[in-house]
């Protein structure tokens, strides 16, 4: 997969869910709203990671084809590097096209602080920890976008 310029996220309509770090809940959605797992790659831009929330606040996935932006729904944002992986060759991911933490952990934070802006309820994971993540899929809806 070539490398890409856009900020990249997996989005799940879920009616709860939770993220957990060291056996403490680090961010969770009591109501129905949108998980959303972002993955960054070297070229992103904070603007890039504005454009893709905004695309997602206002996304008519929700009950009624309805988006956060029209229920007050909250959103719980997981960095997520592997989303940039690589398995064109062989049988073990490549994560080059994935940014490092240095990189990554400020844009992850820019597209929270850009919901947060809109309007949105934001929970969020732990950068670079071991998360473990629940939730409950509602549908099930599963979109892939980019910025």
């Amino acid at each position: 997969m070539a490398e890409s310029s856009v900020v990249r996220a997996v989005v799940q309509r879920a009616s709860r869910a939770s993220v957990t770090v060291g056996g403490t809940v680090a961010g969770r959605l009591t109501a129905p709203g949108l998980v959303v797992l972002v993955g960054v790659t070297h070229s992103d831009t904070a603007a890039t990671a504005a454009a893709l929330a905004g695309k997602i606040y206002h996304l008519r996935i929700l009950a009624g084809e309805k988006s956060c932006a029209d229920l007050a729904a909250p959103l719980l944002v997981i960095s997520q590097f592997t989303l940039y992986a690589d398995t064109g060759k062989g049988r073990r991911p490549s994560w080059q096209a994935a940014a490092p933490g240095p990189v990554a952990e400020p844009l992850v934070i820019a597209f929270a602080d850009a919901l947060r802006s809109l309007g949105a309820s934001v929970e969020t994971g732990v950068f670079g920890a071991a998360m473990q993540v629940e939730l409950v899929n509602d549908g099930p809806v599963t979109l892939i976008l980019e910025a």
